[in-house]
């Protein structure tokens, strides 16, 4: 019995310990190491004086003990490719941070969102209700926004009030990494007012979307959008946010057209400018549907409403804020007095041939029909007829063809 005994003490001893697996029998009536292992005491660190060889060996035998145990209890790491889609959309979303939340920052809004960007809302007018409605998280102050610093701080505000609201962003609460951007329609203002503003670590994009909600509401694609990246790092984190951000309107459909501000400036003078001027003179004109109305008379009508839709601010912040408008202004004075001298001039012609070489207008009445025996020509004709003392009378209707001037006739 005793020799039994020690035999099994001995089979039982780690140095005679058999690789082969344990018996089912045992298994099954084992004690659950697993649910044990939480409680397991953390062994001191004073086994690290053991011999490398002595140290490797302990290490071995854990690994071979716990394997069951992480089988049976861990769930399988999830792998890399799993990992990094689960993690890429949180990476790479923004959180764009919108000043001046009125009908076009709401429309910008809109385009942010469907590329799964959040957006950040403050406008002087309580917007709430409307950002609740649509997963926008609205601040009633600037400040508050800026504490939450955002990755993208959009000013959307008019151009009359670009400049105060510049002024009153609380640069200390944003990150030094931030991108500032614009969606002004002029460019050559923002961009050096955000370069006198804004310390030299932060990003500037000046960007003009060149559509607004009534071009745009089936869309953006293939409408332009105009970007000049002032100033942004060439890589790091301030690149990334950048790319990101003008990808948005990429994604969306835009035709994406980099060019500077200057540029902008003069091409959107002879083209936005000179639409809102006509737009604005058609409106005085005060310009009603009609029952027959022309394609092109339709097209007038449109260009009046879309252009009317838009603030006076806008109107005038194009004028203003724009040093290629007033010349554009006085080109267009210049080509309507040019207009008005051609019909003018050859309406003189006309009369002059008229009245002082006597030459009949085109369409004049022919000689005999009745149109023509009561024309001066034919009082004349007559007069030859009749005795020289009547004919030296002269008619006080002849001189004036009366297809140019309403006469009295005698």
């Amino acid at each position: 019995m005793a020799s039994s005994l020690s035999r099994s003490a001995s089979h039982g001893s780690p140095a005679a310990a058999s690789p082969t697996p344990t018996p089912s029998l045992l298994r099954r009536f084992s004690p659950d190491f697993c649910a044990l292992a939480a409680l397991r005491p953390i062994r001191p660190a004073a086994s690290s004086a053991k011999s490398p060889r002595d140290a490797t060996t302990s290490t071995e035998q854990e690994q071979q003990l716990a394997a069951p145990c992480r089988g049976a209890c861990e769930e399988p790491p999830p792998s890399p490719s799993a990992s990094s889609t689960m993690d890429a959309p949180d990476s790479a979303a923004l959180r764009v941070g919108i000043i001046g939340f009125g009908n076009f920052g709401q429309f910008i809004a809109g385009g942010i969102q469907r590329q799964g960007h959040a957006v950040l809302a403050t406008s002087r007018s309580d917007c709430s209700d409307y950002c609740a409605a649509h997963g926008i998280r609205f601040f009633r102050s600037l400040e508050a926004l800026c504490e939450e610093q955002p990755d993208v701080l959009l000013v959307c505000s008019s151009i009359l009030s670009t400049e105060s609201v510049v002024r009153a962003i609380p640069l200390a609460k944003l990150r030094p990494d931030t991108i500032v951007a614009d969606v002004l329609s002029v460019k050559q203002f923002p961009r050096n007012l955000l370069l006198e503003i804004l310390p030299p670590e932060f990003g500037i994009v000046c960007t003009h979307p060149m559509f607004g909600p009534e071009s745009g509401k089936h869309g953006w694609s293939n409408l332009p959008f105009v970007y000049d990246k002032v100033r942004v790092a060439e890589e790091g984190a301030q690149k990334a946010k950048c790319d990101r951000f003008l990808s948005i309107f990429e994604q969306e459909g835009c035709r994406m057209v980099e060019m500077s501000c200057a540029e902008h400036d003069r091409h959107a003078a002879g083209s936005q400018f000179i639409t809102h001027t006509i737009g604005r003179v058609l409106a005085q004109l005060n310009l009603q549907s009609t029952p027959i109305n022309t394609k092109g008379y339709e097209t007038l009508l449109q260009l009046t409403e879309n252009t009317v839709s838009d603030s006076f601010d806008l109107y005038y912040g194009l004028f203003m804020y724009n040093v290629n408008a007033t010349e554009q202004m006085d080109k267009l004075d210049r080509a309507f007095e040019k207009v008005k001298q051609m019909l003018y001039g050859r309406l003189h012609g006309v009369l002059r041939k008229q009245i002082v070489e006597r030459v009949p207008m085109p369409g004049a009445p022919l000689l005999g029909s009745r149109e023509a025996k009561d024309s001066p020509a034919a009082s004349r004709e007559e007069m030859k007829h009749l005795s020289p003392r009547v004919a030296d009378v002269p008619s006080p209707c002849h001189t004036f063809s009366p297809v140019a001037f309403s006469t009295v006739k005698c």
